[in-house]
């Protein structure tokens, strides 16, 4: 199983977009022509792609290679955006494609690398990262990454080769001493194998995944405690692995500490509620205490993922049994006789569950095989096998029903080295400000918060027929495919309408909401040029600050993902905010929205107020309360931030309520 670091913010971004000026000039608009500009077009696409809108950062980039198809950056994003919806064939073409443009960039290299690693062409993956080493040969990712691809197929002499150079150059470097205990394990050279882990701790005793590889020899070596005490410290530096806890139950279980085991399993299953190994054996546990029922729940489980599973059906079976389903015992008991026709043991409780319903005729004939299966082991044509603890997922031996199961092999997790993010479903979840309200063309659904958002000004602006109705949302949905087609439709048509348009007054309405459908579609600079168009004209309107502000805010989140300073952007966004403020001072998401945007600067005093002044305009607001509970957090107010995130719950936002278990367990 592989796991993939968080790709860095420098790379979550591509792609350029259609872009039109429009200027106001003695009342008169003008609109110079549409044209392609390949620069903006991979800067919006690289846009998409930090905000993880992949399907919309392809299409810029399509039009980018469509516009300059020798251009190895649209490429290369377009095949990122692929790496991220899964599509691994896909952005390994891509990556090709980029690097016959451009053979020289070391990140096209390792992309095509990790696709591969996922493809399993780990011989591919390392002509790729041996490429990539001749031009940055200092490359410490790099190394790594080959390293494991060398164990993946089971290259270990070369494997052992290269670590040697890389122990060489970085001496330091914990991962190393632990990917060489990975090969003297599958050299079965246990005692230089836990002689790396030492070390490879003695360096870094903060890798729960090194922790965790010292308790798997330790488990090999059936040393129980030992594994306990190493698998304890991989828990605590890493509690949100199910696999530690599945081991650390094995463990516990071999020193009769199933209480102990059992809280590891439920604690498994919490974090990976599909995890065949925690229902397993959780559920074995389950029928030696005697909990009959819920045991069956767990084979039961077991079943829907494998319904040939002839081990847990025979578990299943004698929980029915006990529990008086004589007949569903009956139809489990027949499914593995039928798999092995001399399993004494099944055929002694199937005839146990034919009598007990009078089936006399049916239990006789199960009795009989039962004595010919007796005597034949008594003459050595069956012999016994030897009990053991653990049993591995593939043995189907089923005089081992009883007995605790073990993956086929226990892999160490490789951790390959990127730049890359996980996929946005797979990351742990943080303490987020709720997001700016800001305008829309489409509602947001809510799961629990039903009230409609209502501005007036909004309100106002929507009584212009002809138009599509503006919503008013606190952060912006993901869009489908469809309907950035349909986006992209509507900004075309609208420069249209615009540059036939010949007053102000009648430009206005076109204008804003070009400036939010570009919004929408996230070409978020070419919105910002609409909005200062309009404010030109127009200098009161609140309506274009704010939804400048809050297109300025994304774009600074944007930006400074790449390393750009953005102090003085953020400034501006409170300025905006303030004179949208100004000009309609009773809308409480303009108060909400600077409250974010001090938040952002770390001005918590600020943010609070502005949070506060936003609930007292609209007391229905759980958005401010949660994220006037963040900051009364920040500023040592537990039990005032409580109180806010127990409003916010009460509101709808039921994220709200971990939030305040997290903060009432501190």
């Amino acid at each position: 199983m592989f796991r993939f670091d968080r790709l860095s913010v420098a790379f979550r971004v591509v792609l350029l977009c259609l872009t039109w000026q429009c200027i106001a000039l003695n009342g008169q608009w003008s609109t110079c022509y549409a044209q392609f500009n390949t620069d903006r077009l991979v800067m919006v696409g690289r846009s998409a792609l930090y905000y993880e809108d992949y399907v919309l950062s392809i299409q810029y980039f399509n039009q980018a290679i469509n516009a300059k198809p020798y251009l190895y950056e649209p490429w290369f994003f377009r095949g990122v955006a692929k790496y991220y919806l899964d599509d691994y064939s896909g952005a390994e073409s891509d990556c090709t494609e980029a690097m016959r443009r451009n053979p020289y960039v070391i990140s096209v290299y390792e992309l095509r690398g990790l696709c591969r690693i996922r493809q399993k062409k780990f011989q591919e993956a390392i002509e790729d990262y041996t490429k990539a080493l001749k031009y940055d040969p200092e490359n410490q990712g790099l190394w790594h990454n080959r390293v494991l691809c060398h164990i993946q197929n089971k290259s270990y002499d070369q494997a052992q080769l290269e670590l040697d150079t890389m122990l060489t150059r970085w001496s330091r470097y914990a991962r190393g001493y632990a990917m060489r205990a990975e090969v003297y394990l599958m050299q079965k050279d246990t005692t230089k194998a836990l002689s790396s882990l030492d070390k490879s701790i003695e360096i870094d005793p903060y890798d729960g995944g090194i922790w965790a590889e010292r308790a798997m020899v330790s488990m090999a070596r059936k040393q129980w405690k030992e594994s306990e005490d190493d698998l304890n410290h991989a828990v605590r530096l890493m509690p949100k692995h199910a696999g530690n806890y599945i081991n650390r139950a094995l463990a516990r279980v071999n020193q009769n500490n199933l209480r102990g085991a059992m809280a590891d399993y439920d604690m498994a299953l919490d974090l990976d509620p599909h995890n065949f190994l925690g229902h397993y054996n959780r559920g074995l546990l389950r029928a030696q205490v005697g909990d009959d029922n819920r045991g069956i729940q767990d084979f039961n489980f077991v079943l829907e993922l494998e319904p040939n599973n002839l081990m847990a059906l025979f578990n299943r079976a004698l929980l029915l049994e006990q529990t008086g389903n004589l007949r569903g015992a009956i139809r489990d008991y027949s499914k593995v006789i039928a798999e092995f026709p001399n399993f004494w043991f099944g055929l002694q409780h199937r005839a146990s569950c034919y009598r007990k319903l009078g089936m006399t005729r049916q239990a006789e004939l199960d009795e009989f095989r039962v004595l010919k299966a007796q005597l034949d082991k008594r003459y050595g044509r069956q012999p016994r096998l030897s009990k053991q603890q653990l049993r591995k997922k593939s043995d189907i031996d089923p005089e081992k029903y009883n007995q605790l199961v073990v993956a086929d092999e226990q892999e160490v997790e490789h951790e390959y080295k990127s730049n890359y993010r996980g996929r946005v479903q797979n990351r742990k979840v943080e303490e987020h400000l709720m997001p700016m309200y800001e305008l829309s063309m489409e509602r947001n659904r809510r799961e629990v918060k039903v009230d409609l958002p209502y501005d007036r000004q909004v309100e106002e602006m929507n009584r212009q027929k002809g138009l599509p109705t503006l919503y008013v949302n606190a952060g912006q949905q993901t869009l489908s495919e469809s309907q950035f087609t349909h986006y992209f439709s509507y900004i075309d048509s609208l420069t249209v309408a615009i540059n036939r348009t010949k007053t102000t007054r009648d430009v206005h309405p076109l204008l804003i909401r070009r400036a939010i459908a570009y919004g929408m579609i996230q070409n978020y600079e070419s919105a910002i040029d609409d909005l200062s168009s309009y404010i030109y004209s127009d200098s009161t309107s609140a309506i274009a600050y704010w939804q400048r502000a809050v297109y300025q805010s994304k774009a600074n989140a944007f930006h400074a993902s790449e390393g750009t300073d953005v102090s003085m952007k953020k400034a501006n966004v409170i300025a905006d905010l303030s004179e949208a403020i100004k000009y309609n001072p009773k809308s409480p998401y303009l108060y909400y929205n600077r409250g974010n945007s001090y938040a952002e600067r770390k001005d918590y005093k600020h943010a609070v107020d502005d949070y506060t002044q936003a609930i007292a305009l609209d007391a229905h607001l759980a958005e401010a309360y949660y994220n006037r509970g963040l900051m009364l957090v920040r500023l040592k107010k537990v039990d005032e931030a409580i109180a806010n995130f127990s409003k916010a719950g009460e509101l709808g936002l039921y994220q709200a309520y971990s939030v305040i278990k997290k903060y009432r367990e501190k």
